[in-house]
């Protein structure tokens, strides 16, 4: 019988996952004898044996894949045999690397099983893992990814670990953070204010937590801030530090049922809960936890991720853990920036942290996620681009200004980055450069091209701009818009109408946009419909101050003497007055056709607004959770119209300004009023997308924007769309908001170097 061979390629999350020891494993039951690497672009197998068949191997490759592994591109040709006898598991080769690593995953039942178990080597030891969960992502310098390019590289393995390391039928076989209580990472606690170890590690960190006290707590990405959740004291006192006076925070539960305490939970959002991502997931409250998350209706729960976090838990069934960071800047990574400012002890570790990550947060909604960050437990998964966009070049794209994300792409694969939150703090424009470095480092990337959003003001446009690359610019909502066909691995050459709705983009007209329907496809877009401008006084504090915006609506529907509604009388005549005066000599104030800014109006005018908001959708937040509460009471909407005349076509909303006043005029609770004007912004998009599928046979209709963060808009509007025959797209596993602009930019890119051959 002839000997045969073979050498094949696998591409994809398919190092630090178990891999190897899987396929030497698979190879050794089928009688290959050969060897299994890791190479810079994925995993290297060589097989070979008498009468040599590929057919079983490759559908078990497939089918018994470790559960992180994700298998993106299997190559594969006949070879010379060279005369090997058994399987082995090779050194890696030192290539230049574009293979794909996986996020940071939540400590698995057989890791948990052994922390908890007395009798077991890693009883109690908060740093235990295997190939099946821990860090990642957070830990890695280089690729490939072997425990000397990690911070794990300082710790010299004990004879325990290192049996269990070099065994293949071990789970533990090349778990690069592989330890345990004899060689591996220790826990210390610190007072905050002094640097004094205080004896009595992760137990007296609880007592300190009991006796309300707040925590720092090290994880995988960074620093949490800990408390008793049922605290208000230590939780007054933590909004103090972190001058966050009505911002939710986020919780940590111990278990379902803990969480099932506080909120609803259906079945998706319970596999979301529960899932080895452990995203934050915003739920509906069941009961009021005071201080946590006030004037809305939902509560960010996480459930324990790390051994740590278990370990913490088990004597606190609920605590906030919220980011360890200043106002606006970025998560704290570093021991030496956590002070007695941000808590008064410090529970932390000797692995450091090479790149830090925020917790991730979603909402389901029809069933499927919305994103309001992606970070841990997701980044840096890869999104392949559909095969028609494939391009030897490489790409950055530097996204926009506020909650900023980068992605790079490469081979026919886009990474992109954690949420890296607003460039015009200057912490997190260092953290935008850090992360970058690090994506260059890990994928052996250097780009050919580099895209930004249009505006040309931006740290990130200022950023590419100095490059001295190809720069393109791409406007804003047309980048939203195009982010969604690559998730959803559209083609070019269909159109379709873009529903991108927000709160501020850089228009081509050099106007504030944010209310737009977009003729699009990957080739351009014309503006084909938007909100009909109105005065933004005092520009962005108009963003801070909604009652500046909710004049300015009242001013175009009624004119100068508009009605001094009740929420009104908390502003005083004299600046009420200046603002009129703005307005009317048009001083400091732009022009802005923004949905965000409308939300912030109908939520001021209904009272469930302040007049100056602490966190950007605040005012959104608040009008979305008082509709909530009387959904369906009513099937009506308001009034609006939709102006003809010209293209591109205006959305007037001074008709449901109209009826809305008259609504509050008859005592009308401001809830149902909530409910009403999102019924109202759903009849919109209806009316637009009809409209577009009759003058241009359109049927695809894209959701994105900010504003598509909203529960009631974006679950409503779907199934009016669909009810009505068209095909919906809209960002499931990447965010609505401004961290998807990055995404949106490398598809108009690789559509323009395909198309002029850049």
């Amino acid at each position: 019988m002839t000997r045969k061979a073979f050498r094949l390629i696998v591409r994809g999350t398919v190092q630090g996952v178990g891999f190897r020891p899987f396929i030497y494993r698979l190879a050794s039951r089928l009688g290959f004898s050969g060897f299994v690497r890791n190479i810079g672009e994925g995993v290297e197998i060589y097989l070979e044996k008498e009468g040599g068949d590929l057919t079983e191997f490759l559908e078990s490759l497939r089918t018994e894949v470790p559960p992180l592994a994700r298998i993106e591109e299997i190559d594969y040709q006949p070879v010379e045999p060279l005369g090997r006898s058994g399987f082995e598991i090779d050194r890696s080769s030192q290539e230049k690397s574009f293979v794909f690593i996986s996020p940071d995953i939540a400590t698995c039942p057989d890791c948990l099983r052994e922390v908890e178990d007395p009798k077991d080597r890693r009883y109690g030891y908060p740093f235990t893992n295997c190939t099946s969960c821990g860090p990642r992502y957070t830990i890695v310098r280089q690729l490939p990814y072997d425990r000397h390019r990690t911070t794990m590289s300082g710790f010299r393995m004990c004879p325990d670990c290192q049996r269990e390391y070099q065994d293949p039928l071990d789970r533990r076989y090349h778990a690069q953070p592989i330890a345990c209580p004899r060689c591996g990472p220790e826990l210390s606690l610190l007072e905050a204010r002094t640097g004094r170890k205080i004896p009595g590690g992760l137990k007296e960190a609880v007592n300190l937590i009991k006796k309300g006290k707040i925590l720092a707590v090290k994880g995988l990405g960074g620093f949490h801030l800990v408390c008793l959740a049922t605290d208000q004291k230590a939780i007054k006192r933590l909004r103090q530090i972190k001058r966050r006076q009505t911002k939710p925070l986020a919780l940590m539960a111990r278990d379902l049922e803990t969480v099932k305490k506080y909120a609803k939970i259906n079945p998706d959002e319970k596999n979301w809960l529960t899932s080895p991502s452990r995203p934050i997931v915003l739920l509906k409250k069941k009961r009021e936890l005071p201080g946590i998350a006030p004037s809305i209706d939902t509560v960010g729960i996480m459930l324990p991720y790390t051994p740590l976090h278990h370990l913490l838990l088990k004597d606190l069934p609920l605590i906030v853990a919220t980011s360890s960071n200043r106002k606006d800047a970025p998560i704290v990574k570093d021991d030496s920036l956590i002070g007695p400012e941000l808590c008064d002890y410090i529970l932390t570790h000797n692995r450091e942290i090479a790149m830090r990550a925020d917790d991730s947060v979603i909402k389901v909604v029809n069933r499927r996620p919305v994103f309001f960050r992606r970070a841990r437990g997701f980044v840096p998964f890869p999104q392949p681009v559909p095969k028609s966009l494939n391009s030897p070049v490489q790409v950055l794209a530097v996204g926009g200004e506020l909650k900023n994300t980068i992605s790079i792409y490469k081979n026919g694969y886009i990474i992109t980055s954690q949420f890296l939150g607003d460039l015009d703090d200057y912490e997190n424009f260092r953290y935008f450069e850090e992360t970058l470095s690090h994506l260059k480092r890990l994928f052996s990337f250097r780009p050919d091209l580099v895209v930004s959003d249009l505006h040309p003001d931006f740290w990130s446009t200022r950023y590419a701009r100095n490059l001295k690359l190809p720069h393109l610019k791409v406007q804003h909502h047309y980048a939203h818009s195009l982010a969604p066909l690559i998730e959803h691995q559209l083609h070019p050459g269909k159109k379709f109408l873009g529903v991108s709705w927000d709160g501020f983009g850089y228009g081509d007209d050099g106007q504030a946009w944010g209310g737009e329907f977009l003729l699009a496809d990957y080739d351009g877009y014309e503006r084909y419909a938007h909100f009909d401008y109105v005065q933004l006084p005092g520009g962005d504090a108009a963003a801070r101050e909604p009652w500046r915006i909710a004049v300015a609506h009242l001013y175009q529907t009624f004119g100068p003497d508009f009605p001094r509604l009740r929420p009104l009388r908390r502003i005083p005549e004299n600046k009420l007055g200046q603002l009129r005066l703005m307005m009317e000599k048009q001083i400091n104030s732009p022009l802005t056709s923004s949905a965000g800014r409308l939300f912030d109006a109908v939520a001021f005018i209904c009272g469930l607004a302040p007049a100056r908001v602490e966190y950007e959708a605040e005012a959104p937040s608040r009008l979305e959770a008082a509709a909530s509460r009387v959904m369906n009471r009513v099937n009506r909407s308001y009034s609006f119209s939709i102006n003809r005349a010209n293209r591109p076509y205006l959305v007037d909303f001074s008709p449901t300004f109209t009826d809305l006043i008259s609504d509050l005029n008859k005592k009308i609770p401001p809830e149902l009023a909530a409910w009403k004007f999102h019924l109202t912004l759903v009849r919109v998009i209806l009316e637009m997308a009809i409209l577009a599928r009759e003058e241009h046979g359109l049927n695809l209709v894209v959701l994105t924007g900010g504003v598509f963060l909203n529960r009631i808009l974006t679950e409503q509007a779907e199934r009016a769309l669909r009810k009505n025959g068209f095909e919906v797209l809209r960002p499931v596993l990447y965010s609505p908001g401004d961290e998807s602009l990055s995404l949106g930019q490398i598809a108009y890119a690789l559509n323009k170097v395909k198309r002029e051959r850049i």
